[in-house]
């Protein structure tokens, strides 16, 4: 043991002065920043390595909370849409309300006797019957008989009258029958309802009558159920068969009979005693 001694002191000895003289290397020179580098360029994938449970944590939770805020951004992009797009409908249908109220208020400028503006609240389900109920009755005065208009012209006359509403009988209804004149040269005529919104016929026109497409058909005023003057329909075509007593005249109505939502009740202008 006791030979041992001083070769075990002389190793620790030698050990730590090749310590000290590696730490004085290091703090006073660059011996050993190559081998350093060499080092960290080895270790650096293995740093990698173990870094990547943590990398793949984070990544999942951004990549989910992203996701899942990108939905509900969407979500609610998507509804705000939607609640954009109803406001515009009915903006649009508004603006195309208010320029229909337009047109009657330019039409009642042309018109000398009085109108109430009533309004369309129910259709025949009927093909066959060409009937419209509006939202005035004998409470606001409404007559069987009375004339109906909207801006472009004639579109009926009242049928059947309730305390607050109407039932009208379009122009087109085939039991129809209005006497009209072409507004040219007076020629006087029976437009028909033909069943189809589109379409009404004269009746009993000669061959040789002098009546042209294009021309405008107003009511002549006789039978006194409809006043004088209303347009009526336009003349659409003239046939003319040589071997038939009478021409074949399609006209088409100058009121919108298959939209028309506001109209004109025309009353009679009062007659002043002399």
């Amino acid at each position: 043991m006791f030979t041992k001694g001083p070769a075990v002191s002389s190793r620790f000895a030698l050990f730590s002065l090749i310590a000290l003289t590696l730490v004085l290397l290091s703090l006073y020179t660059d011996i050993l920043d190559e081998p350093r580098r060499q080092l960290s360029v080895i270790a650096k994938p293995f740093y990698q390595v173990t870094d990547w449970p943590g990398k793949l944590n984070e990544w999942r939770k951004d990549t989910f909370v992203s996701h899942g805020t990108l939905a509900e951004e969407n979500q609610r992009l998507e509804t705000e849409l939607l609640i954009h797009q109803r406001k515009l409908q009915q903006m649009a249908a508004l603006a195309a309300e208010n320029a229909r109220l337009r047109q009657l208020l330019n039409a009642t400028e042309l018109l000398e006797d009085d109108v109430l503006v009533a309004e369309l609240i129910g259709v025949s389900p009927n093909p066959l019957s060409h009937t419209v109920v509006l939202n005035r009755g004998s409470e606001d005065g409404v007559y069987e008989g009375q004339p109906v208009l909207d801006a472009q012209g004639l579109v009926g006359q009242v049928t059947e009258v309730g305390p607050d509403s109407a039932r009208v009988l379009l122009v087109s209804d085939p039991s129809h029958a209005l006497p009209v004149q072409v507004n040219r040269n007076g020629v006087r005529s029976i437009a028909e309802g033909t069943g189809d919104l589109h379409q009404l016929k004269l009746r009993h026109v000669s061959n040789t009558t002098d009546i042209r497409e294009g021309d405008l058909l107003v009511s002549s005023g006789l039978g006194q159920r409809f006043p004088a003057g209303y347009p009526v329909a336009v003349v659409e075509k003239v046939v003319r068969d040589p071997g038939q007593p009478f021409a074949e005249i399609i006209v088409k109505p100058m009121a919108e009979l298959d939209r028309v939502r506001n109209v004109l009740l025309v009353f009679d202008a009062p007659v002043v005693d002399q």
